[in-house]
């Protein structure tokens, strides 16, 4: 499981963003997280929820989860609610101006979840596939075809500020980097002929268009 939002965590008071983990299917909220929001004790939130768990199911998979020992007490126990499952349990709590701001919280972060999950499908996978299949194409005669398609991989990542295995929680800025990166490799490595000269020519390409991303931030 992969963080959709990896924005840095601020209190509740000041209105931090949620930060959601998505699965295969959907994204989720950590009940810890969402204890933490609202300044109140988790167990007491994981019990409501296990509590009520036929009224949680109703609306999805209920997922329960354990986290990391520390120390030499017992592994927390808590839960990863969907969207609806969140709503359901603050509506167990009183309508506080936290639980408020909460809900807000709560609607901007998976709607900035579906956006992404939208844009990945439309517009991250096909530029992704393209130019994968234009790198199988030039490493067909290589011993280790797999390498050159890490090795550009880790250009586009590098532009992108991403470190390897984060490309599954990006959000919809970084996404849309990744897809101009992708199409930049793409027309990069067009009439190689091979894909070392195709490395070399998707390297410079994606010098330039890192150089111009920077000097668009610090404009």
């Amino acid at each position: 499981m992969t963080v959709v939002t990896p924005a840095p965590e601020r209190s509740a008071a000041n209105g931090g963003v949620v930060k959601l983990i998505a699965d295969n299917v959907q994204a989720r909220v950590d009940t810890r997280l969402l204890a933490k929001h609202l300044g109140g004790r988790h167990q007491s939130m994981f019990e409501l929820v296990k509590g009520h768990r036929s009224d949680f199911e109703e609306l999805g998979l209920l997922r329960f989860q354990t986290g990391e020992i520390r120390g030499r007490g017992q592994p927390e126990k808590f839960a990863l609610l969907n969207e609806d499952q969140c709503y359901l349990l603050l509506t167990f709590s009183r309508n506080t101006a936290k639980v408020r701001h909460l809900k807000v919280r709560l609607v901007k972060a998976f709607r900035d979840a579906r956006r992404a999950a939208e844009h990945r499908q439309t517009e991250y996978l096909p530029t992704y596939h393209a130019l994968h299949d234009q790198i199988q194409v030039l490493a067909a005669e290589s011993s280790n075809p797999q390498f050159v398609h890490m090795n550009v991989n880790k250009l586009i990542n590098s532009v992108a500020g991403l470190d390897a295995g984060q490309r599954r929680g990006l959000d919809l800025p970084q996404q849309s980097m990744v897809v101009v990166a992708q199409a930049v490799a793409a027309r990069a490595l067009r009439g190689a002929v091979d894909h070392h000269v195709g490395y070399r020519r998707a390297k410079e390409a994606l010098q330039v268009l890192s150089f111009l991303a920077r000097a668009e931030v610090l404009s």
